[in-house]
């Protein structure tokens, strides 16, 4: 056979995670250094590429492999598969090659049938062992209907707490094997309700099923979604690992904990997790079971836990990393069932990193590697104002699952959490416990609150991958989901009510709570200061106030790349005398207009200078159509026309004069100056009467005002504003007996300005890639229109994420990369940035390190992200 596509966990090792994805590559890993896990077998994701290709079938040449690694399974562990006397039981698992909570549960106990079960039984008279084959079997039956045959959880949930309430039981181990037995049978009974057909008894067609979930579930909509909005390429697929079961629900002596190296909160360095009696690995992390804190493992299973202990060390000194673990105990003796670099909240990250240089396990550079840029948004990102959350009083508490402030509206489903998300409605979503199918809901939320679930349930750990504040496990609350409403401390909230959660202490408060800026702690200015030594990129913010530019120097911009000047004409104040200038019949008319418009210009760019203290500053002239300014509002074409001494009539004439059928493409950038060339005139003499007062007044300072001319595509187009910027800018310069220094530049978001690069470097001193309008440009579809379509283009794997949020490498990629060669073969000396928010995306910002930018610009709080992601782009791929 020409290619292997099973590997037992003996054949495998930490670096064939490609191969084997994260879970199995790991499971092979802790084998090799040996740790106690159960001998099971990883089934290849290119067995899951196969899949695909052959029409989502398992083909009889993969299956036959798989069976082969069953029977070898079965010597390893001295059991069989589907025997009557001595049977092995097999949990099927996913595991890509990044870590998925979006995707497919697990699938417990495969193997089980009815005379499986009769066999088990009559070969052990211990009732309480009847019990846990019941037990064990129903919870089966329960996962492969939901899993595998996507049942929902919900009609099986609706009969066991049928039967809690008919038995007068508190918890499912209240129920006797007798329950149980029967539990069983109506499960079976309701799976032939939905499915039409009798549950397979057979267990080698529910390995066959429960594989093929596996590789189906890599491309349900959650998976999707989740790919997409973590950069996971489609074509890697996932793997699925088989493995015989170790059971913690098997007796009082049993139990199963999920547990992290250190505290996945806050990063302290102090074991960390749950841990469940008489219970099976979906129970912790399912929140069905509120579990106890894994410290008190230590009174009631010393020695498993003294041995836990030890595989924590080695594991940690072994991945130089936290660790986030599965483990079962069976009768005392302890099983690792999966290791994993544990999720981790940005603050964590943080004092991880900085802890492990510290403690002489990674170097400053591996420390930089480590963190995720996009989850220092959260650290950047509001907290309830300590003064307000003093005078509250919560309403009720739960676990602190994962930092941060959230207030909203309580929403009772994901569906919802979306609809009013799309609304601009700010919600918090409110579930008994999360599960995979949330995730949209989720992301869509302000925050999550759950009544079941502990530190490690899904909401805790997809919310702190997420950097969403959480807060699990709120036992008194009281759900009433049919009717939308909830009752917590003798009050009923209903949908709609506002309610804030505070992440870090668990806390519910009813009402808004007032939020205020983050503060950033030590950890983070010791990253930021790495990331700063190794990166080559320079990081600007786009900044059109001195409060922005003030936010961003704060965060570490070292420039602005990005001044919008049309934003300043939108005030209330301004926005009359720029109408008047776009309605006005002469020049003459629209240079009195401008005049007054232009100290008003000037305070704006003395601000933002001043605030940036001499760093550069890139001023764009102005860019939108022109009819984005004219009055839509009666009131407001009236007081136009007075003004003007026009009729309404004359004002909505020039109004539909200026109307385009495509706006984007029309009369805009560059093209207003050539027509109204007073209009750069009045825009230079503001940037250079402002850049000279402010050198003025600080002398330390260098001055070098940088004038971008927008949307040319065109070397004579450029030419011809750039006369008037030079002939203005020059005759205010000698005329204050300054020798200030000032460039011209352009942006680069037209593909004819790329292409013919190297004409437009004749006369442009830097190129700034408007990566936004580039992609527009060059896709040929408008980024306010395409997201009506887009989605279908996800669906059917066309595109695998959006091209505005990161930048398409193959077609916009190859056109900066052609005009940055271009550009500097005719001016060696041309810098070149990026000024679309692409420069802010971590993938983008790597390419453009690649590529050999010398700056990205980003918005303020986006500022942190690029600094960073430039940093690890410098240590993976340094420049020659």
């Amino acid at each position: 056979m020409s290619k292997k596509y099973v590997y037992l966990f003996s054949e495998g090792n930490a670096q064939m995670r490609e191969l084997l994805g994260g879970k199995g590559a790991n499971l092979a890993e802790m084998t090799n250094i040996g740790l106690p896990v159960p001998q099971g077998f990883t089934i290849t994701t290119e067995a899951c590429t196969q899949y695909y290709e052959d029409g989502r079938k398992i083909n009889d040449e993969i299956m036959d492999e798989i069976m082969k690694n069953v029977e070898i399974m079965e010597q390893i562990n001295g059991k069989k598969f589907g025997d009557l006397n001595n049977p092995m039981l097999v949990s099927v698992r996913s595991g890509a090659r990044a870590s998925m909570p979006g995707m497919m549960d697990t699938i417990l106990n495969l193997g089980l049938n009815d005379d499986v079960v009769a066999a088990m039984i009559a070969g052990n008279p211990d009732p309480k062992f009847e019990r846990f084959v019941y037990d064990s079997y129903r919870r089966f039956i329960q996962m492969f209907s939901d899993v595998v045959m996507e049942v929902g959880k919900k009609y099986f949930e609706e009969l066991i707490d049928k039967m809690k309430e008919a038995k007068g039981a508190k918890s499912d181990l209240d129920l006797t094997a007798a329950d149980l037995k029967e539990l069983a049978r109506q499960f079976k009974e309701e799976y032939k309700n939905q499915i039409g057909e009798d549950f397979p008894s057979d267990p080698k067609v529910q390995l066959y099923e429960a594989i093929r979930a596996v590789f189906r579930s890599w491309d349900n909509p959650r998976a999707n979604v989740y790919r997409r909005d973590n950069e996971i390429p489609y074509s890697w697929g996932t793997a699925v690992n088989v493995m015989p079961m170790v059971f913690g629900n098997l007796n009082d002596n049993s139990g199963t904990g999920v547990a992290f190296t250190r505290n996945p909160a806050t990063g302290e360095k102090v074991l960390f997790g749950e841990f469940l009696v008489n219970a099976q690995g979906e129970d912790v992390v399912a929140g069905v079971r509120t579990p106890m804190p894994i410290s008190q493992m230590a009174e009631q299973f010393p020695e498993a836990f003294a041995q836990f202990q030890e595989v924590c060390k080695t594991l940690e000194n072994h991945y130089r990393d936290m660790q986030d673990m599965e483990f079962t105990v069976e009768n005392g003796k302890l099983y690792m069932l999966q290791t994993r670099n544990g999720k981790r909240t940005a603050q964590a990250a943080l004092k991880i990193a900085c802890d492990l240089v510290d403690e002489g396990m990674i170097d400053e550079k591996q420390a930089v590697l480590m963190i995720d840029p996009r989850t220092l948004d959260t650290l950047l990102h509001p907290q309830f104002d300590e003064k307000a959350l003093k005078a509250a009083t919560p309403i009720g508490k739960g676990l602190g699952a994962s930092p941060g402030a959230a207030c909203g509206k309580v929403v009772f489903s994901a569906e919802d959490a979306k609809e009013w998300n799309e609304r601009k409605e700010k919600v918090v979503l409110v579930r008994l416990e999360t599960s995979p199918e949330d995730i949209e809901g989720m992301k869509a939320a302000q925050g999550i609150l759950t009544v079941r679930g502990g530190m490690t349930s899904h909401a805790a750990v997809v919310a702190r991958g997420m950097g969403k504040c959480c807060v699990s496990g709120c036992g008194e609350i009281k759900m009433d989901e049919a009717n939308k409403k909830f009752t917590l401390s003798g009050k009923t909230y209903s949908e709609g009510d506002y309610i804030s959660i505070d992440g870090s202490t668990g806390n519910i408060y009813e009402g808004v709570i007032p939020t205020v800026d983050a503060t950033i702690a030590g950890e983070f200015g010791r990253i930021m200061g790495w990331a700063d030594k190794y990166r080559v990129l320079q990081v600007r913010t786009n900044a059109d106030t001195p409060h922005d530019a003030r936010k961003a120097r704060e965060l570490g911009a070292q420039g602005i790349g990005l001044t919008r000047t049309e934003h300043m004409f939108f005030d209330s104040e301004r926005i009359g005398a720029f109408r008047e200038m776009i309605v006005s019949d002469t020049a003459e008319e629209r240079e009195a207009a401008l005049k007054k418009l232009e100290p008003m210009q000037q305070a704006d760019f003395e601000g933002i200078y001043e605030a940036m203290e001499g760093n550069p500053v890139t001023i764009r002239f102005l860019d939108p159509p022109l009819h984005e300014f004219i009055p839509t509002e009666e009131a407001d074409i009236k007081a136009l026309a007075e003004a003007k001494g026009k009729t309404v009539e004359e004002i909505k004439a020039v109004s539909e004069s200026l109307h385009e059928f495509n706006p984007m493409m029309g009369h805009r950038g560059c093209r207003l100056a050539v027509t109204f060339p007073e209009i750069a005139e009045m825009q230079t003499r503001a940037v250079i009467k402002a850049a000279l007062a402010v050198q003025a007044r600080h002398p330390e300072w260098n001055m070098v005002p940088e004038i971008m001319i927008p949307l040319v595509g065109e070397t004579k187009e450029l030419k011809y504003v750039k006369d008037i910027v030079v002939a203005a800018a020059d005759k205010l310069i000698a005329e204050a007996g300054s020798d200030m220094k000032y460039l011209v530049g352009t942006m680069i978001e037209i593909p004819r300005a790329a292409l013919t690069a190297d004409q437009i470097a004749t006369e442009a001193e830097f190129f700034s890639f408007g990566t936004n309008d580039l992609t527009q440009m060059t896709f040929g579809f408008s980024r306010d229109d395409a997201g009506k379509f887009l989605g279908a283009y996800y669906d059917k794997k066309i595109y695998e994420n959006d091209p505005f949020a990161r930048v398409d490498q193959t077609g916009v990629g190859q056109l900066v990369e052609m005009a940055a060669k271009k550009g500097r073969a005719t001016r060696p000396e041309l810098h070149l940035g990026v000024c679309g928010e692409h420069g802010g995306d971590p993938g983008s910002v790597e390419f453009f390190h690649k590529v050999g930018l010398d700056y990205v610009s980003c918005s303020p709080f986006r500022v942190p992200i690029a600094r960073l992601a430039a940093a690890q782009a410098a240590i993976k791929y340094p420049r020659a």
